[in-house]
């Protein structure tokens, strides 16, 4: 009897799947469209819903080069589809100044509404928005169609926590504890349901002395999202899961109603390595690589033995820095891939990577990291920790050399070192490089044999592996995902019934 009534409820929730169409919003930037698009895939697998994509035109473009420079053009892959939306510009540049902001704010709302209008016209009406975060005029477009709205919190569960806390009360505390001594940053600052947090460890948008106009205009689109937060109550995402954060899941409990842990956003390694084409890839790219190059140098080497070392899509090198890292590699003497994007590349930075001897090491303008970092040659990754790199290095078991730079990525090499201790921080001198010496001795210390790293390699294996309980069948993520489906219908059934 228990079996048969299962099996009526995996039903419903199936038939409930069936009524859903989400549309998913994604800032047109690697580290947003990916963990955006990994959701979208899962939600029409999982929870056998329709699943619609949709980011900037010019991102758009460089996803399916193939398909033209159309802004209209809808995709599909053969289980999502995906269509661009307009921000009046189409160039891929970002804002400059309050004037063009709202101009192109305004043509985000106007061509969002008419994506969610021409899915309606085409059969395919929107039940549920979903957009990852700095997006608030996502949440203009739900309002105007009288849908919900989720949000796709594609950071640590902890920021998230600090986030609200720092926009309810407690960014006047960690604004007092500036001072022009070093002492300052490293003053703690205790945060209801955390751990004391060092000033140091927090995100670099709540500490930075001097702000440039995109740490302004990041900062106050963060606001905005967290204002929305509060007066509409909708339902949250986080990229992560229970036996990874565990403390700041239930830290934020008491403050948002909805919270889902829907993580990790990294797509099984078995649909990574049996896509068909470009278009089944399980990861997005919107650089140009060279894969067959990288995966056959990377077989020539020993198994833990290469140095993989990669900064993200928005960090450029300078030229200091790049030399400093291109000697520091050298006097290691292990193999080393590092990722260099030639796009914003200045031409000393160029000039500085013929200097690389092809028998020690690898310069790629960009790889399949997931691919990389599964590969049983890398011994550790040194990353500027991004989100999805850290959880990229998580789930293929990778410990981390972790070199911040802003953003949440203090806050995630703190969680690497302190928290879940599968990698060792690395600090960068007073002009903000990381220098030959703290590279080299950072590394000995995480390759070699000594307790420490022998526990930290362990670690990365425990953790590895209740990574991959989590996305188990039937396991927290698929429960996770069907609840949230089911509560995303409940609140288009409230949204009909105020309008009516």
């Amino acid at each position: 009897m228990a079996l048969a009534n299962d099996e009526n409820h995996n039903n419903g929730e199936q038939e409930q799947g069936r009524r859903s169409h989400f549309l998913v919003v994604a800032y047109g930037i690697q580290g947003h469209i990916n963990p955006a698009r990994t959701l979208a895939r899962r939600l029409a697998r999982i929870g056998g819903c329709t699943a619609t994509l949709s980011v900037s035109a010019s991102s758009h473009r460089r996803m399916f080069p193939s398909h033209g420079s159309s802004c209209e053009e809808e995709v599909s892959d053969g289980l999502i589809s995906y269509i661009p939306f307009s921000d009046g510009k189409d160039d891929g540049s970002w804002p400059n100044g309050s004037e063009d902001r709202a101009r192109r704010r305004e043509a985000n709302f106007r061509s969002l509404s008419a994506v969610v209008d021409r899915l309606a016209a085409s059969g395919r009406p929107v039940t549920c928005m979903l957009c990852t975060l700095s997006m608030p005029v996502v949440g203009e477009v739900a309002r105007e169609h009288g849908l919900p709205i989720a949000i796709y919190w594609i950071q640590p569960a902890t920021v998230l926590v600090t986030y609200y806390h720092y926009f309810h009360g407690h960014g006047e505390l960690i604004a007092q504890q500036q001072g022009s001594s070093n002492s300052t940053q490293d003053q703690q600052v205790t945060l209801p349901g955390l751990r004391p947090l060092r000033r140091s460890d927090m995100p670099t948008f709540f500490t930075e002395k001097t702000q440039d106009d995109l740490s302004k205009m990041i900062l106050q689109a963060m606001r905005e999202l967290f204002e929305q937060i509060e007066q509409e109550k909708p339902i949250v995402l986080v990229n992560t899961f229970d036996a990874l954060e565990d403390v700041a899941l239930k830290a934020i409990q008491p403050y948002m109603d909805d919270v889902f842990a829907v993580g990790p956003a990294v797509p099984p390694l078995d649909e990574l390595l049996h896509q068909k084409d470009a278009s089944e890839a399980a990861q997005v790219h919107l650089f140009k690589h060279d894969e067959k190059d990288c995966m056959e140098w990377l077989d020539a080497q020993l198994e833990k033995s290469v140095v993989y070392l990669s900064f993200g899509s928005l960090l450029a090198y300078t030229k200091r820095q790049a030399e400093e890292i291109l000697h520091g590699l050298q006097d290691l003497g292990r193999p080393y891939l590092w990722v260099v994007r030639k796009e914003g590349r200045a031409e000393e930075v160029d000039l500085c990577l013929r200097d690389v001897k092809a028998e020690r090491g690898m310069v790629v303008e960009w790889c399949d990291q997931q691919k990389v970092l599964s590969h049983p040659s890398v011994g550790c990754f040194v990353t500027h920790c991004g989100w999805n790199s850290t959880l990229e290095a998580i789930v293929s078991g990778v410990p981390m050399l972790a070199v911040p730079s802003w953003s949440d990525q203090p806050m995630n090499a703190y969680l690497i070192e302190e928290e879940w201790r599968v990698g060792v921080r690395a600090e960068r001198d007073a002009e903000g490089v990381l220098t030959r010496d703290e590279l080299v001795s950072r590394l000995e210390l995480l390759m070699g044999g000594s307790e420490r790293s022998v526990q930290i390699r362990a670690n990365a294996q425990s953790l590895k592996e209740r990574a991959q309980e989590a996305v188990a069948t039937h396991g927290p993520l698929e429960r996770s995902l069907r609840s949230f489906i089911n509560k995303s219908l409940q609140n288009l059934n409230q949204s009909r019934k105020s309008i009516s």
